[in-house]
């Protein structure tokens, strides 16, 4: 099963959806907000993506993180995971999660790679 996790509101997770939807490919979305996060979830995209490929450091939220936050989650991972789930908008969107891969961010060329 496919799921892309993003918000909705979000311009990137729009284009996924409607790239994923012209391919007719059949999918999830996963709203943050509205659906949540599990601890398991967050702590598994860090382990395979990697904190620094999965922390969004353009975002807003990011912006309004102290600087002893904002240390602590490039460094210490399970104050990573809790800070990611009490913010889930510092997850970079979309994210897509195919039975064998995560991957963050949208190009219609990686996309058109990953379902061929």
């Amino acid at each position: 099963m496919t799921t892309l996790y993003g918000i909705k509101n979000c311009d990137t997770v729009k284009k996924a959806r409607r790239w994923l939807d012209a391919q007719n490919i059949d999918y999830q979305f996963h709203d943050f907000r509205v659906d949540g996060l599990s601890e398991t979830q967050v702590q598994g995209w860090i382990d395979t993506i990697g904190l620094n490929t999965l922390v969004n450091k353009r975002s807003t939220t990011w912006k309004t993180l102290s600087n002893s936050e904002k240390e602590h989650i490039t460094s210490d991972y399970i104050y990573a995971a809790a800070i990611l789930l009490e913010h889930p908008t510092l997850i970079k969107r979309p994210l897509l999660e195919t039975s064998n891969i995560s991957k963050v961010g949208f190009s219609e060329a990686n996309y058109t790679e990953i379902f061929s």
